[in-house]
């Protein structure tokens, strides 16, 4: 019995992930199509790659794209630890407060929120454009990111910062040499998700952006008017293994310091 429910649930997870990437697969299969018209395969080419790089437009909205993902994702984890750090060091109640506000913004709707930082950006006569679009990347990315260090700071030895203290280090030494490197983990975590979701993310950019600032989910929602460019789904292949490579890195990285610090112990 034991080895038939061993199997069933192998099973069941393969057809769970399964389900999960075989659109992936065939995004990144589909982007080597000679046809322009994804229904049926008309051979291998390299083409849609060749054309993607020289498509002014879209080149455009992708470095348009992954800035405002990099400079939001900074700011967001810098402002989102900070956070984290201040709501754990709360009194209980106060930190109860402040982590079901901090709910509110993932759970919202994303029309909502943007629809919301439309009116507050109108009402501080903000103009549409690179600021606004990167602030508000910024609003939505630092719950993430305090969700994602808070448990960290929560595994964190109580007495370690006290530890450092009474050894000689100052507050802001024990901060960066002994709490910063064992919440890192979570840091890093939080700063992918930000720059994830920033660049995913679709319905506040609508809102929140200007003309002439186009972020890429924007550029390829104005093309579905007129049919999507097979060079979106090389370039959609691009990113996917980009974001697979550096996930396969920090794993790697993970992996080689747990390694060397169970050598150590």
């Amino acid at each position: 019995r034991s080895m038939v429910k061993k199997y069933l649930s192998r099973t069941y997870a393969f057809l769970v992930y399964l389900f999960l990437y075989m659109p992936i697969f065939l995004l990144i299969l589909f982007s080597f199509n000679d046809s322009r018209y994804g229904g049926r395969w008309q051979g291998f080419t390299f083409k849609w790659y060749t054309e993607l790089f020289s498509d002014g437009s879209i080149m455009e909205s992708l470095y348009t794209t992954i800035i405002v993902a990099v400079i939001a994702s900074i700011i967001s984890t810098v402002i989102g630890t900070i956070s984290a750090i201040a709501i754990h060091n709360m009194s209980p109640r106060k930190k109860a407060i402040l982590t079901n506000l901090s709910y509110i913004p993932m759970v919202n709707p994303d029309i909502v929120i943007g629809i919301s930082l439309l009116s507050f950006f109108s009402i501080l006569n903000l103009k549409l454009g690179y600021i606004t679009l990167i602030l508000a990347h910024i609003t939505f990315n630092i719950p993430y990111v305090i969700f994602a260090v808070l448990p960290k700071l929560q595994q964190l030895n109580p007495n370690i910062e006290e530890a450092a203290l009474d050894l000689g280090a100052t507050p802001i030494q024990a901060f960066f040499k002994v709490i910063l490197p064992e919440i890192m983990p979570g840091i890093i975590t939080g700063s992918l998700l930000a720059f994830t979701l920033s660049l995913d993310d679709f319905i506040v950019s609508f809102f929140t952006t200007g003309s002439g600032v186009s972020t890429l989910s924007i550029k390829v929602y104005s093309m579905t008017k007129r049919g999507i460019s097979p060079k979106i789904n090389a370039l959609s292949s691009l990113m996917f293994i980009a974001v697979l490579a550096l996930m396969l890195l920090l794993q790697l990285r993970d992996a080689k310091n747990k390694s060397q610090s169970d050598n150590v112990r």
